[in-house]
């Protein structure tokens, strides 16, 4: 083993004893005959002590480090002397008297320095994203991330919940975005879609008795992008069989208020409280409004329109996507006046912010049918689009619902940071490339052959 411990590790119990540990150089102060360096690994930093007796070559060693080299330390574990402790760090009381040091990696100058606030360009610090996720503020929005993830996971298993992996190469059904294609090179001329959705693949496990499914999806989304939107993004969805609103709302609560308590030992007020769309536009002219001051602002807004006008198209559009469920009340104006019609959404706001959406599905393949042609689908290209999803309706499937968590948002809004950029390990910018690896890029002309596909030039597509 490299090390036998890491730096969180250090207490009491092991002062005068011998450990190695593995990091990189933190910063490094020279007093002459005596050198400190604070070494840091994933888990905190350790002050370490080098003198030139009786361990000279280590000291000397030490003399040549530079912020960020990668070492492997052998030292003992001693109490700092009074007066000396440094009690705005864990290991405040602890150091290192180094015995040996071993240089792993050395370090070049860097971009820009590993400190909590830091003046780099966004796009600096994402081309160099692993030397920025080096930095505590990063490092921690990646553990919370982890941990709120497995805190889901945890209260859903209980649930009885079953996580599903369903496809990222799958069939092009656009839902209101576009979608990145995937050429198929076995299937000339024809393409796969990225999901922006797992939305008809859980539908299809509700009819096939996955009563109680959830997946932290990767979700794809082919559309301009702003400061809370990214091509990929990830979501926490839910679905269940033989439920009404008030599961789902019961069972969301309950969840954030077990992870909120778990992760963020903060209590939060359920139920949450409610309001409708109509009386949400009416009060706030906003369908997300900011409901007022305090631990942590939850709203469900419900009741939303199952429709909307599309003035550009002159048509009628779902509000929400076209399997949400009309009010049972409201069935019969579907032939009347669509503008009246309700449906059975539901969206949940934390602090002004949209960070959840769902809805009471569709169950019956004929209403299924008569929202399609309501849209302006026809029949042909209904089946084209969702045969699959019609089709299955048609052998026995239980009333559902589901609802879907925008992680990302979420997470921003937790961390109080100003960008869900912050809390993606390898984002995209707002053109939807990756400074890192500088995608998207060219391929090879054998690439594009294998496909069946040519580039058009820029000059011709501005013909």
């Amino acid at each position: 083993m490299l090390r036998t411990c890491i730096c969180s590790d250090i207490n009491e119990n092991m002062a005068g004893k011998e450990v190695v540990l593995c990091g990189w150089v933190d910063t490094r102060r020279d007093h002459g005959k005596i050198i400190f360096i604070d070494l840091r690994d994933r888990y905190g930093k350790l002050q370490v002590v080098f003198t030139p007796k009786p361990y000279k070559e280590a000291y000397s060693k030490a003399k040549q480090l530079h912020n960020e080299d990668v070492v492997r330390i052998k030292g003992d574990i001693n109490l700092r002397p009074k007066g000396t402790e440094n009690p705005n760090i864990p290991m405040g009381n602890f150091e290192m008297f180094a015995k040996d040091i071993e240089y792993l990696s050395r370090a070049e100058e860097l971009p820009f320095p590993v400190e909590d606030t830091i003046e780099a360009q966004e796009e600096v610090r994402l081309k160099h994203r692993y030397i920025d996720l080096r930095r505590a503020p990063m490092l921690k929005n990646l553990v919370l991330r982890h941990s709120f993830n497995h805190k889901f996971r945890s209260f859903l298993d209980k649930k009885r919940f079953l996580e599903v992996d369903t496809p990222f190469l799958t069939k092009s059904t656009p839902e209101g975005a576009r979608d990145f294609l995937v050429p198929s090179r076995l299937s000339s001329g024809k393409f796969y879609a990225l999901p922006q959705s797992p939305q008809l693949f859980k539908q299809i496990l509700m009819a096939s008795g996955i009563d109680r499914y959830y997946q932290i999806a990767k979700c794809f989304r082919d559309e301009d992008l702003r400061r809370d939107r990214q091509p990929e993004f990830s979501q926490l969805d839910l679905e269940m069989s033989f439920v009404e609103e008030e599961d789902i709302y019961a069972l969301c609560e309950e969840m954030f208020s077990f992870v909120f308590k778990e992760v963020l030992g903060e209590n939060i007020v359920i139920p949450f409280p409610r309001i409708s769309y109509e009386e949400a536009m009416e009060k706030y002219s906003s369908d997300k409004p900011d409901i007022g001051e305090g631990k942590w602002r939850f709203l469900w807004v419900v009741d939303f329109p199952l429709f909307e006008f599309n003035e550009e198209e002159k048509r009628w559009q779902p509000k929400h996507h076209p399997f949400t469920a009309p009010r049972d009340e409201d069935i019969e104006i579907l032939d009347k006046d669509l503008s009246q019609v309700r449906s059975r959404s539901y969206d949940l706001v934390l602090n002004g912010n949209e960070i959840a959406s769902g809805s009471i599905r569709i169950h019956s393949y004929k209403l299924q049918e008569k929202i399609f042609s309501i849209i302006g689908l026809s029949q042909k290209e209904a089946q084209e689009r969702f045969g699959f999803l019609i089709r299955a309706f048609k052998y026995g499937v239980p009333p559902h619902g589901g609802i879907a968590f925008g992680l990302d948002r979420l997470y921003a809004i937790i961390s109080g940071s100003g960008s869900i950029r912050d809390v993606i390990a390898f984002p995209k910018t707002q053109r939807g490339i990756c400074p890192l690896t500088d995608a998207p890029s060219y391929v090879s002309s054998t690439q594009l052959k294998e496909l069946y596909l040519d580039v058009v030039q820029e000059d011709e597509k501005l013909r």
